[in-house]
């Protein structure tokens, strides 16, 4: 399918979504506190405005840069956010009602459930309760959106992992998201941060930017500051195959960032050697001719008794990799859920969202990721620079 067909596809569905739940919002918000005349109109008005804007965003992104397109935005993505926390809490709210209203079927009490008035009064308490709510939650997730992204260490142990290897570091950003709201002056904070942590190894794990090379190639200039020893690399996320792929995949190449598409090279320490593989995002396979997972191809040929760290965009990558003696896989993808509750709609594409987990001997590390996407909010996560060290396994 044409690359522009499946933009304009994916248009007409966020826009269908869209127009549903400011619907939503509409009905539970406007309708059913039956608002005085003249701010029913303006709420009205109101959510026509923002339900049309968030489609627009994604013109916005793909046609516009600088600091127009940043003056658009931000308002934009951050509708998005409370109107997706809103939705849920009225969600929430209306299966509340729904368990009440059976409970006053069977009890009998149920007679002023009925009242219209009764009524009004309920939808506009509950409309004034979940506006204040949302707008407190609002704020905080923005903030910690806005957040500089935290240093998170942790060890881990590898069973195959030689000597010389203990005590190997490496630094895994994940999920940039280079974008009008995240440019050039974060990257080169972001730069320094990792840089200050003096990795043997950094890896990039996906989703780099949103937008084209032309349009973000000023704000990504500071990747080539990134220095680490073993190298810096870098494998594909699902966005790189909507913005400009070979461009962006130039563009690291020329920085000095090695991009892994389903290989492996040796990394040596001494007289020891592991391997580093890295595979194309999952979703490369439907998105772009030649690419998408490989896994058997990144580990042909490797020796089993060697330690293999992989890099993969997504943490669906555990399945294959725990069936082929991988030793770790670093992934990120799911920003651990970026705004509760959507963590628990993660489940619903992926196997896990955060945090280390293991499967059949193969650890996985899943990154919060070091930006956002969408909103610029977070709620219950925090963006991350991982820094992962090696060691051997405890001597009994």
């Amino acid at each position: 399918m044409p690359r522009w067909l499946m933009f304009l596809l994916f248009l007409i569905i966020a826009a269908a979504i869209m127009a549903g739940m400011h619907f939503y919002l509409f009905r539970r918000l406007v309708a059913d506190p039956a608002l005085p005349a003249g701010w029913h109109s303006a709420a009205t008005a109101l959510l026509i405005v923002m339900a049309l804007s968030v489609p627009l965003s994604f013109l916005v992104v793909r046609f516009l840069s600088g600091v127009g397109a940043r003056f658009l935005l931000y308002p934009i993505y951050i509708w998005l956010g409370v109107l997706f926390l809103t939705f849920t809490m009225l969600l929430g709210l209306d299966l509340l009602k729904v368990l009440i209203w059976f409970g006053s079927r069977l009890t009998g009490y149920g007679a002023m459930l009925y009242d219209p008035a009764y009524r009004v009064l309920i939808a506009r308490l509950l409309a004034a309760a979940v506006a204040g709510i949302v707008l407190v939650t609002a704020i905080v997730a923005v903030h910690n959106g806005l957040r500089s992204p935290q240093v998170k260490r942790l060890e881990l142990r590898l069973d195959n992992l030689p000597p010389e290897f203990d005590g190997f570091t490496i630094a895994q950003l994940s999920d940039l998201h280079l974008s009008p709201l995240l440019g050039r002056r974060w990257l080169e904070e972001v730069v320094a941060a990792t840089n200050a942590l003096e990795p043997d190894l950094v890896a990039i794990t996906g989703d780099l930017a949103d937008g084209t090379v032309a349009q973000l190639g000023s704000d990504a200039e500071p990747i080539a500051g990134l220095e680490a020893p073993h190298g810096v690399f870098f494998v594909t996320g699902n966005h790189e195959y909507f913005f400009d792929l070979e461009g962006w995949l130039s563009f690291l190449t020329q920085r000095g960032v090695r991009v892994l598409r389903n290989e492996r090279i040796e990394l040596l320490r001494g007289d020891a050697a592991i391997d580093l593989a890295g595979v194309d995002d999952h979703d490369g396979r439907h998105l772009a001719s030649g690419h998408g997972t490989d896994l058997e191809q990144a580990l042909e040929g490797r020796d089993p008794q060697r330690a293999v760290v992989l890099l993969a965009h997504q943490p669906r990558a555990i399945k294959q990799a725990s069936q082929l003696g991988v030793d770790l896989v670093l992934s990120g993808h799911t920003h651990g859920g970026q705004v509760w509750p959507f963590y628990y709609a993660v489940y619903l594409q992926q196997p896990y969202i955060s945090g280390l987990h293991e499967r059949n001997g193969t650890q996985l590390y899943v990154s919060h990721g070091t930006g956002f996407w969408g909103p610029p909010m977070r709620l219950g996560t925090t963006a991350e620079i991982t820094l992962i060290t090696l060691r051997q396994p405890e001597q009994p």
